[in-house]
């Protein structure tokens, strides 16, 4: 006979909100888009939605990351769809610069509206 002393209990599930814009993909699904809730992109991304455009060293002082580091979070946002990248010279010295993409502040506001629907059911139990 098996013992219950290990039940194991369904994870909670956490309303979707009433307005979700839709993903860069299409679909209208809520689902928990980790690629941007990494610390560095969603850094990125609410960076981008309120100071545009931000170059890559502008980037770089505001979280304090290496370059391959940041430019390797960058690549992940502009392969998305997320994030564009401007690249032109400043003189002889590249400069890239960042802009956050429609597709980019939707997935933004979509994270968003996926926490503040965990913080409203954490609150309500």
């Amino acid at each position: 006979m098996k013992s219950n002393t290990h039940r194991h209990e369904a994870p909670m599930r956490v309303p979707a909100p009433e307005k979700t814009a839709p993903r860069a993909t299409g679909s209208t699904d809520s689902t928990f888009d980790r690629l941007v809730y990494e610390r560095v992109r969603l850094g990125i991304m609410s960076a981008l939605a309120v100071n545009e455009p931000l170059t890559f060293n502008e980037l770089k002082a505001l979280f304090d990351v290496s370059d391959g580091n940041l430019s390797a979070h960058a690549r992940k946002l502009e392969e998305a769809g997320y994030v564009e990248c401007a690249k032109s010279f400043a003189g002889r010295r590249p400069k890239s610069e960042y802009r956050l993409t429609p597709a980019g502040r939707q997935a933004l506001y979509r994270y968003l509206d996926h926490i503040e629907a965990v913080i409203k059911a954490t609150r309500r139990s």
